[in-house]
């Protein structure tokens, strides 16, 4: 039985009370294919997993905590440390959906060697039910040596961020002939090295469409297209969070607004004496 995280409005602190229902499994996402699409968010807090984890099918502890939590330029930095942390707050905030952690940068694309330990790392102190790594072709063996060892793997091809540098930018890909072929070839290798599903990022709305038909695990779109088995953005992205987001992020709040609005509000109450009022003192008995 998983369990449910509750805030204690005593102390503002996340305790667990048990929770009548189970924790999805990676089968029964792997089962999803051309079924009721996948919800997946990022998620980097154990908050922010309590209140993401009803609506969703998997949450992603993605290593774009690196910008979105860090203030980082780029994904690159991000270290398995970072990811563990990260991993075990959501898995600790969450009852109901998946959860997998990115692979950062660096921690897997030696050998598979590597990358199982890795993963075994992220599994074992995290609680997480599987990891993401980027790549394709080129890592069909290390999805094939982890998920023989009892790791499951969610794949990422199309724009990879952690190989920025080598794409030289986050334009979108499979504009040609011959990138759209690799791609939809670089797909059907991690399908079949044992990928439970895939994410496909930032590519042309008909690759994404042939990749989805070329592989039988389900495929999850971020900068895509509806015809992905599912969804996933980054949560602060989707909650307006920041100024500039990428062309295929829909905003579903403006919260950064409210913040501001609240932060004012809260700035404005303190210099006019107005905050703390009697509601907020204690007086002797």
């Amino acid at each position: 039985m998983s369990a449910q995280y509750t805030l204690d409005t005593s102390t503002s602190r996340a305790h667990p009370t048990p929770a009548p229902m189970k924790r999805l499994t990676v089968p029964q996402i792997a089962a999803r294919k051309g079924g009721t699409p996948i919800v997946m968010l990022t998620a980097y807090t154990a908050r922010m997993a309590q209140l993401l984890d009803p609506y969703c099918d998997l949450l992603l502890v993605g290593d774009s905590l690196g910008q979105v939590i860090y203030g980082l330029d780029t994904t690159v930095r991000v270290t398995l440390d970072m990811m563990i942390a990260h991993g075990a707050a959501v898995v600790r905030g969450s009852y109901h959906s998946v959860v997998i952690v990115d692979l950062p940068f660096g921690s897997y694309e030696a050998s598979p060697q590597e990358a199982f330990r890795s993963a075994a790392r992220v599994m074992a102190e995290t609680g997480a039910a599987g990891v993401k790594l980027e790549g394709g072709a080129a890592m069909a063996e290390t999805v094939a040596f982890l998920t023989a060892r009892g790791v499951p793997v969610c794949g990422h091809v199309g724009l990879t961020p952690q190989a920025v540098n080598v794409l030289g930018g986050y334009g979108a890909r499979g504009r040609s002939a011959a990138e759209h072929d690799k791609i939809v070839g670089d797909a059907q290798a991690i399908a079949a090295a044992g990928a439970f599903a895939i994410v496909v990022e930032g590519v042309v709305e008909p690759l994404a469409r042939a990749i989805t038909a070329a592989v039988a695990c389900p495929t999850i779109g971020i900068g895509a297209s509806p015809a992905c088995d599912g969804q996933v953005l980054v949560v602060d992205d989707m909650l307006g969070m920041f100024e500039r987001v990428p062309r295929f992020v829909q905003r579903f709040d403006e919260l950064a607004t409210r913040i501001d609005a609240a932060a004012a509000a809260y700035a404005a109450a303190v210099r006019e004496r107005s905050f703390p009022g009697e509601a907020q003192l204690y007086r002797p008995a």
